[in-house]
């Protein structure tokens, strides 16, 4: 096997030189191995190999491209539903978009405007929403807060989910991981990463079905932490994980334009390490998530 700049690297031996980060992990595994197969591969890697097979989610040439549209809007007008989407993509690019086809690509995209009226994103008819809990709370010190979102990412030639937790005290992302699917699996796996590293007082989610599904609620209950849901269509509610999309967004997806979701997860490991460790923040005084988080 080889490492992701090309050394050798052994799976014999001390579990010491295993990397800890799961998605380092996926970067060793050599698909063109003859000795050993992919199975055998992730079984020594300590990893699931179903993460390694996902290829982007797709749709038609024009139908990728309008999601691409639909998604620098609304990161920068999160107010805009469909309806006002869609006048003003046609305003934008002189062509005439029908609100269906636009309302449809936001529901694909877990999107909403956040003002008040119907909305495309619905939590499961079964399953418990929680109260919001943060209004007006007093945020001092780290692990008080989490929170957890899913956003789209477009790529070159189709698209995947993101998912991540982060600390509301000191911006820290905790843990990230990729889907080509909205489920309630890869926010689980993501979960799970980020309660290895603490838990929070108050972990706070929308009210989406992968959220509100027994299996992630169930998760935080078994470790006696308070589950927060924010109201529906208020993406304010989540305010800080909205900023930091944006952030990603304009800092590295829509720069890299990635191709292969291989290229996607080693690039957003890079911007994950920078952002934590080295992107100073003006409301941490100039400070880097890591260095407020571990204070």
């Amino acid at each position: 096997m080889k490492k992701s700049d090309g050394s050798k690297w052994s799976l014999t031996g001390s579990k010491k030189k295993l990397p800890d980060d799961l998605h380092q992990k996926r970067q060793y595994v050599d698909r063109d191995n003859s000795n050993l197969s992919i199975s055998q591969q992730c079984h020594l890697l300590e990893i699931q190999r179903t993460g390694l097979y996902y290829e982007p989610s797709t749709e038609s040439e024009i139908n990728l491209w309008l999601m691409k549209e639909i998604d620098r809007t609304y990161t920068d007008h999160p107010d805009f539903g469909s309806r006002r989407m869609a006048q003003w993509l046609n305003r934008r690019n002189e062509r005439s978009f029908n609100r269906k086809r636009i309302q449809r690509l936001m529901q694909k995209m877990g999107i909403q405007g956040i003002l008040p009226g119907p909305h495309t994103s619905k939590p499961h008819p079964e399953h418990k929403i929680y109260p919001y809990l943060l209004r007006d709370k007093v945020i001092g010190h780290p692990n008080q807060v989490w929170s957890s979102d899913i956003t789209f990412i477009p790529m070159a030639k189709g698209f995947m989910y993101l998912v991540a937790v982060i600390d509301w005290y000191s911006r820290y992302i905790l843990s990230w991981e990729l889907s080509n699917t909205q489920d309630t699996g890869f926010c689980l796996e993501a979960l799970e990463m980020a309660l290895k590293q603490g838990f929070p007082d108050i972990f706070n989610t929308d009210q989406g079905c992968q959220f509100t599904s027994k299996s992630f609620t169930g998760r935080l209950l078994n470790e006696n932490i308070q589950i927060s849901m924010d109201g529906r269509g208020r993406a304010l509610d989540n305010i800080f994980i909205e900023r930091f999309w944006r952030s990603i967004k304009y800092e590295d997806i829509y720069v890299r334009d990635y191709e292969s979701v291989r290229d996607l997860e080693k690039g957003l490991g890079k911007y994950f390490k920078f952002y934590n460790e080295e992107r100073p923040h003006q409301s941490l005084g100039y400070k880097t998530p890591l260095e407020i988080h571990f204070a």
